[in-house]
Formats: C-alpha cells, sequence, structure tokens
C-alpha cells in the first residue's frame, strides 16, 4: 500500500503543478472543447502508473506479478492521485476560475476516469511477468 499511496502522491501533486503552469502560460480551461497542449497532462498518470507499477513488481513482488495483482495495484494507485486531484481542482475552480463551475468539468473528469482505466490495462498487460496465471 505504501507504493500506491507514494505513486498517488505524484500523481496528484504533478496534477496540482499542471494546473497552475496551464495558468501562468495563459490557457484557461474551456467550456466548448480542449486545448491541444492540455493532452500534455496524459502523460502524468501513464509515466507515474508505469514507473510505479514496475517498482512495486520489482520490489514488492520479487519481479513475478499477476495480471490482477497489477492492475489493483494501478486502481489503487488512481484512486489516491484521483482524490487529491479532484480535490484541487475544486479548490482551483472556486479560487482562480470563479466564472466556471464544476459542472462545466464535468466531462473532463469522467475523461479523465477512463483514460485511467485504459491505462491501467495497458501498464498492467505490459508488466504482467506471470502470463499463464490470472492470480
Amino acid at each position: 500500500m505504501k507504493n500506491a499511496i507514494i505513486c498517488g502522491l505524484y500523481i496528484g501533486v504533478l496534477s496540482i503543478v499542471w494546473m497552475f503552469v496551464m495558468r501562468m502560460l495563459g490557457f484557461s480551461p474551456q467550456i466548448s472543447g480542449v486545448e491541444p497542449i492540455e493532452f500534455v497532462s496524459l502523460l502524468i498518470p501513464l509515466i507515474v502508473l508505469y514507473f510505479g507499477l514496475k517498482s512495486y513488481r520489482n520490489h514488492e513482488c520479487k519481479g513475478h506479478m499477476g495480471f490482477l495483482e497489477a492492475l489493483f495495484q494501478c486502481f489503487k494507485i488512481l484512486v489516491i492521485g484521483g482524490i487529491i486531484t479532484v480535490a484541487a481542482a475544486i479548490i482551483y475552480i472556486d479560487e482562480f476560475a470563479k466564472d466556471h463551475s464544476i459542472q462545466d468539468f464535468s466531462g473532463r473528469v469522467f475523461g479523465a476516469l477512463l483514460v485511467g482505466l485504459l491505462f491501467s490495462l495497458g501498464v498492467s498487460v505490459l508488466l504482467t511477468t506471470k502470463p499463464n496465471k490470472v492470480d
């Protein structure tokens, strides 16, 4: 669980930093569309999930990990990171984006959920070392 908490904190903190970097660069969230630079934020969960799961496999599982074990670890990482990111986004919207509401960003939150699920599946398949064992 320690690995999931640390990696979830990385996702949350990097996402918060990215929100403020986007603001400093002059990009404000749009209701109608997504700026192309916003897609760079997809790299945060992908990279942290990959290295977090790889670390979990190498240190806690001694190099052997089944698919469901990997998927469950990815979900734990994403839940912790998601809670931190959503809480920070609510505060960010309340303090810095007063012309928007949380309902304006519900599509982004749903999109992040889908992207996280797809990344979890991909990283789990990539780092599974017991291909014949489901768990």
